[in-house]
């Protein structure tokens, strides 16, 4: 697309967004028997989300909506749940009466009932000033997850969001490894991951990986959208993750709860937050503290975590709020294995003085103004200071312990990799409804200001085996792996999306993305040959100064069709990109070596599907996808030339991804009309996916599967209750995958000292958990890999290893909660 196809397009977006009158239909909702106003009531639309909620005098205000039918569900904790097809008439009151319970329900069994009211679960097509009209989008319930949030444990809190792919590094959560449709799981750097709508990676665009993760417990929910996200919050293959943290609490003004969880391998865990609501002032914060000895040995962990949220409300129509997060964590790493180490032993380590450590400070102020009922305006000013430290022995062979002189000392100093962040941005966006003919619209505009200045350091480091972060290079001035890099980024986005009603059923929203990005990487590094017989035949300092500017426009386009109230079809196409990051520059790796000329990635992502519910019992969100990656990065192995046998990180080929994807979901209490005290579902989450590289110039590549995509990818379980107690049992399994291009296979010749490449085979675990709620005490204990099995989801090639990192065997957790 030219600059005069993109001034048009804009063109037409902002003549759209002429507004017309804004019909307003007034209501009120009272209680059956006393005829008064109740307060706090939600109203929903079945198929869009939350419309309204009562004020203390029971009125209401819808602003959104045409005149016509509407299938609506009204909700309140203190009274039964009513669902009624409702008619908007201009001018015409809504009056509503609401039962009152008559009895005194628990917090479990009241949650419950939230849980089954429709459409609590996906994103609606419009929330804030958000589009999400026509996307995959999915929406975790964090407070309905019977499971392990004490240590986030992701098989369990991901469970019903289709087709992602998981690193299970340790059984702590201390951080979260997500993928999904052949993307790189590794710490989630393939999604534009966000905490309440604010970026919390090192760096958006030069090292979009996320070493700070929410702890679960502080979570109200986590909203998921796929890769046509892409047009609203960056460029990204994956899409979007988004943890939206709990609010403060607006009917007290002080509330506590403490969370205390012990566990196998010495875990201790101790979550206190702090809520409420005085006057015009909101606040929530939290502390979060950590440790634990891992399952295997040299993996001692520590970890603390802090956050606050304070908000004030200027007007009914203004909001400001400030926030700030602050982790820090010191983790062992207990490194690799080869396949023979693996098959042998999983819960083997042979490297004791391997460390990471991670000091993350986010910041954020966000200003919401609502210029009328139909026009709203948000900023969002974010910043982050952080470093990660990763210190450790990452000699090869893999399988052969840190080397030990006659003096009992170790030989070898230590490889010292430092990083450090220090970025800031602003997100501006508006948002407003419009009459366009006899259907209302909506338009979006954004735009984002994001700036970087990062610096990457390696060097040597200590021969000692405490977590010594400071760099020896005077000490070892031959050490070879060195390096000294800066890396002044700048990012300029401004995107529009517009939701056209062509009809009452048919919609299509189009959108648009610009970005201007300009990275940069000043630096130089250390380079040593040698000959076959070890020989030092070249020494130098290479110095490598780049700077590319990219400018250039990304589409894409939504569509929904809903022939009734209870089943939509959706479909969407969108353009992406990944541009070069820090670790596709020049880290020196004994592992693999890096192609100087590496390119960014682009492509493309589609889906389509069908979901709706059938008699509020039964649930279903089912579709396909494909996604073409070109000049998509990976690892192979050089087959000629001065590197032959290294391998080398470098562009790829073309790969195409598609695939099957479905969520169903039976709600057998209300198929059998059974009391509100019972709670019983079962769920069922498949992936079927396929790969190909359709081009590529390297050896023994083109027609290989891609790398991280099982073919079978399923998630199957039954959540199951009676008043206070709840069970859940969850299924999962994951088909064979490969690592590298190549679609290595483990030889006997190699797996002796290599475990970098190789496929990793497919595992199936069992978990069990049980959660008691008892007045203010809530009881919640588990068993994970109930069935204790031995497996492995990652081959890392440098930290945490080189090699295989082995997942956790069975652990056992308890939680006890307290709440006032």
């Amino acid at each position: 697309m030219n600059l005069k196809d993109l001034k048009l397009f804009f063109f037409f977006l902002c003549v759209s967004t002429i507004a017309l009158a804004q019909e307003v239909y007034k209501g009120k909702i009272i209680d059956s028997q006393t005829n008064e106003g109740v307060e706090g009531v939600e109203i929903y639309k079945k198929t869009g989300g939350l419309l309204a909620t009562t004020k203390p005098d029971g009125t209401f205000e819808i602003d959104n909506l045409k005149p016509g039918d509407y299938q609506m569900v009204f909700f309140s904790y203190q009274y039964k749940i009513k669902e009624e097809k409702i008619a908007l008439k201009i001018g015409k009151a809504i009056q509503i009466a609401l039962d009152p319970l008559g009895e005194q329900l628990t917090e479990v069994v009241l949650n419950q009932r939230k849980a089954k009211v429709f459409a609590l679960t996906k994103l609606k097509p419009v929330e804030g000033t958000a589009i999400y009209a026509g996307k995959k989008s999915e929406v975790v319930l964090v407070d309905q997850t019977v499971g392990n949030l004490a240590a986030n444990n992701p098989r369990q809190i991901y469970s019903q969001v289709v087709g992602l792919n998981i690193y299970e590094n340790d059984d702590a959560g201390l951080q979260l490894n997500v993928g999904g449709r052949g993307l790189d799981p590794n710490r989630t750097s393939n999604f534009n991951t966000r905490q309440n709508g604010y970026d919390i990676s090192a760096d958006v665009l030069g090292y979009p990986e996320s070493y700070y993760t929410p702890p679960a417990e502080a979570l109200e929910k986590i909203q998921v959208v796929r890769g046509a996200a892409s047009l609203q919050y960056g460029t990204q293959f994956g899409g979007l993750i988004n943890f939206v943290l709990k609010k403060p609490n607006p009917h007290k003004k002080f509330e506590l709860i403490s969370r205390q969880t012990v566990g196998s391998n010495n875990l201790f865990t101790s979550f206190n937050s702090v809520s409420g609501t005085v006057g015009k002032v909101s606040y929530y914060t939290y502390f979060n503290f950590k440790e634990g000895d891992g399952f295997r040995p040299n993996s001692h962990f520590n970890s603390k975590n802090y956050y606050a949220h304070v908000g004030y409300q200027l007007s009914e129509k203004t909001k400001i709020s400030g926030e700030f997060t602050y982790l820090k964590y010191l983790a062992q790493q207990p490194g690799g294995l080869t396949d023979t180490q693996f098959n042998e032993d999983p819960n083997f380590s042979n490297r004791s003085r391997n460390w990471f450590q991670v000091d993350w400070k986010l910041y954020a102020f966000k200003l919401e103004h609502a210029f009328s009922k139909k026009t709203d305006f948000s900023l969002q000013v974010f910043g982050l200071d952080a470093q990660r430290n990763a210190l450790g022995y990452r000699g090869l062979p893999v399988n052969s312990p840190d080397p030990i002189g006659l003096d009992g000392n170790y030989i070898y100093e230590r490889d010292l990799l430092k990083g450090k962040y220090q970025n800031w941005g602003a997100e501006a966006r508006l948002l407003t409804r419009y009459n366009l003919g006899k259907q209302e619209s909506v338009f979006l505009i954004g735009a984002k200001y994001y700036k970087a200045s990062n610096s990457e350091q390696q060097g040597a480091g200590s021969k000692g085996t405490g977590a010594d972060f400071t760099f020896k290079d005077d000490l070892y001035p031959e050490y070879p792996n060195k390096s000294k890099f800066v890396f002044p980024n700048e990012n300029i986005a401004v995107f529009a999306e517009n939701i056209f009603n062509i009809t009452d059923k048919f919609s299509l929203t189009p959108g648009v993305r610009f970005e201007h990005i300009r990275t940069q990487s000043k630096g130089s590094y250390y380079k040593r040959v040698f000959d076959n017989a070890g020989n030092l035949i070249l020494e130098e300092i290479i110095p490598d100064n780049r700077v590319l500017t990219r400018n250039f426009v990304l589409l894409g386009l939504g569509a929904s069709y809903k022939p009734t109230d209870k089943i939509e079809m959706y479909g969407n196409f969108s353009q992406n990109y990944r541009s070069v990051t820090f670790s596709d520059i020049h880290t020196v790796n004994p592992s693999f070596i890096v192609d100087p000329n590496i390119e960014d990635e682009k492509g493309f992502t589609g889906d389509f599907g069908i979901r709706g519910r059938i008699n509020n019992a039964f649930s279903y969100d089912v579709g396909g996808f494909g996604l073409l990656y070109d000049n998509r990065i990976g690892i192979v192995l050089v087959s000629e030339g001065p590197s032959k046998g290294d391998h080398e990180r470098k562009n790829i080929g073309k790969a195409f991804i598609y695939g099957f994807e479905s969520l169903l979901d039976w709600n057998l209490i209300n198929t059998f009309e059974m009391k509100e005290e019972f709670q019983w579902n079962v769920f069922s989450n498949l992936a079927i996916t396929s790969s190909e590289y359709l081009e590529s110039e390297e050896t023994n590549v083109e027609g290989n599967e891609v790398e991280f995509i099982p073919l079978v990818n399923l998630r199957a379980g039954m959540k199951f209750g009676y008043k206070n107690f709840l069970a859940n049992l969850q299924y999962t399994y994951l088909s064979k995958q490969y690592t590298d291009a190549q679609n290595s296979v483990v030889a006997a010749s190699t797996s002796v000292n290599n475990g970098i490449v190789g496929p990793i085979p497919s595992y199936d675990i069992l978990d069990l958990s049980f959660s008691y709620t008892y007045k203010r005490f809530k009881l919640e204990t588990g068993i994970n890999n109930l069935l204790d099995k031995s497996y492995f989801t990652r081959r890392a090639t440098g930290y945490p290893g080189p090699g295989i990192i082995p997942s956790a065997p069975r652990t056992y957790y308890a939680t006890l909660q307290f709440k006032i």
